[in-house]
């Protein structure tokens, strides 16, 4: 056998003693974050010597040591109530399991905890070499939100499916903590998800709406006294064509003025066309531009008198896009005058109304006056309806009686009217002609027998300047 086969046979020997001797041994996080009014959870596990494997049985126990003291603050052999930390340890210790929670942490139990085990036939042992650091904080970490599986962070495009995420770490509490979301219900914690993070995506598609919209993700504990929640935030840019406002007009009076707003991601530019050409400032058009925001545009134009009748449009553009708006320039201005057509169009109705009004009364009087004028014709009447009493006999006419002499002396300056009455087919005895009038002195040329007499009477009516005339015939 020469050197270096025994130095082979030497090393083997070493690696095989170092894996059939176990020592003892613990596995321990360096560091837990516990929220003041919940639980911590130290997750454990740990080797012992292999020869006191037989006397690592279900009766075995554990301890906590806090701060490289000596003193116990948790003891699983006794009850938590004589304890000065309530926990369980969770975890088997005969399988080597030494998983621990303690309940209602305090801000008190921040430190550095070791782990002591006791067994049977003289098995203790405290793991000095290693120890837990427990930190207890009065508010939960905040979650982390972010747009998930998109490259670019800072902007999606309008149409394009988006999925924010929210990841938050778990820490120990009883109920679990929620997730919530600024546009969505509460989303509770489900069992299987109780593990180192907390996740919560909210799907939507992109609209231009949502450029700039803040949306935030919540988690909340439910603890014994009050909850306590901590939040992230993540702001959307979305990239979206422009958009003309739909408020966007024209006024027009002596000199036409029109506005255009337009909105639009990334910043939008805005052109005036007229007849279908860009137009720029001139003496006939004049234009000015406000930027209201980052995505926002406002322009005005002036134009002149002479260029009213044609068309006049409004065109945004950007690199996602282009909108346009037409603006009929002579349908605007008529719109200003019909106000006034109608104005003038019911004055003409109301005086032809006046007129028409006017006109009928003037007929109305016109015919009262001449049914008047036709009651100036005379009655004719004989003896045989009136009796006569003597030429002194009173004449009545129109309800006013008058006497001869009466009659006879009136100065009537009426027009005169004549008339001829054949009197052939009359009796000779006594006949008497009567004639009555209310407006007009009469003459009355009576024919009979051959000879003719004038007479001539007249009374007074039953109105003011009112004229009666009564024709008597005379014997011969």
């Amino acid at each position: 056998m020469d050197i270096w086969t025994a130095e082979k046979i030497l090393l083997l020997s070493f690696l095989m003693k170092g894996v059939l001797c176990r020592d003892f041994s613990i596995s321990l996080p360096k560091k837990i974050e516990a929220l003041s009014g919940s639980c911590v959870i130290i997750e454990c596990t740990f080797e012992i010597r292999e020869t006191f494997d037989k006397n690592l049985t279900e009766n075995a126990t554990g301890c906590w040591h806090k701060d490289g003291t000596e003193k116990i603050v948790f003891n699983s052999s006794m009850s938590s109530q004589n304890s000065i930390i309530k926990g369980n340890i969770t975890g088997r210790l005969h399988k080597k399991d030494c998983t621990t929670i303690f309940y209602d942490v305090r801000s008190n139990y921040s430190g550095t905890y070791y782990f002591r085990l006791e067994g049977e036939g003289g098995l203790k042992w405290t793991y000095s070499e290693a120890h837990v650091l427990i930190d207890v904080i009065e508010s939960p970490p905040k979650p982390t939100v972010k747009l998930y599986e998109v490259q670019d962070q800072e902007e999606v495009l309008e149409g394009s499916s988006v999925s924010l995420r929210c990841s938050a770490e778990t820490l120990c509490s009883s109920p679990p903590p929620t997730l919530t979301w600024s546009s969505t219900p509460r989303i509770p914690l489900s069992e299987s998800s109780r593990q180192q993070e907390l996740i919560s995506d909210l799907n939507f598609t992109a609209a231009h709406r949502h450029h700039r919209v803040t949306f935030t993700c919540t988690i909340t504990y439910q603890l014994l006294d009050k909850n306590k929640t901590a939040q992230d935030s993540i702001t959307l840019h979305v990239q979206y064509a422009p958009k003309i406002s739909p408020s966007s007009s024209c006024n027009g009076t002596d000199v036409t003025e029109c506005f255009c707003e337009v909105d639009g991601n990334p910043s939008p530019e805005l052109e005036w066309h007229l007849s279908g050409r860009p137009v720029t400032n001139s003496s006939d058009t004049f234009i000015s531009e406000e930027r209201l925001s980052s995505t926002v545009l406002r322009s005005s134009i002036t134009l002149h008198q002479s260029l009213t009748h044609t068309s006049l449009q409004c065109v945004g553009n950007n690199t996602r896009g282009t909108a346009r708006k037409q603006f009929q320039l002579s349908t605007k201005r008529g719109q200003h005058l019909l106000p006034i057509l109608i104005g003038v169009a019911v004055g003409v109705f109301l005086m032809m109304m006046l007129c028409i009004i006017i006109y009928c009364a003037r007929r109305k009087n016109s015919r009262s006056s001449l049914t008047k004028q036709e009651d100036t014709t005379g009655i004719i009447m004989t003896d045989k309806d009136i009796q006569q009493e003597g030429e002194s006999e009173s004449v009545y006419a129109n309800n006013v009686m008058l006497s001869p002499a009466e009659a006879a002396t009136l100065n009537l300056q009426e027009s005169l009217h004549y008339a001829s009455i054949d009197f052939k087919n009359i009796k000779p005895e006594s006949e008497e002609i009567r004639g009555v009038s209310s407006l007009t002195t009469d003459y009355a040329v009576i024919s009979y027998s051959g000879k003719v007499r004038e007479t001539k009477g007249s009374v007074r009516g039953d109105q003011p300047n009112s004229n009666v005339s009564a024709l008597k015939s005379q014997k011969y």
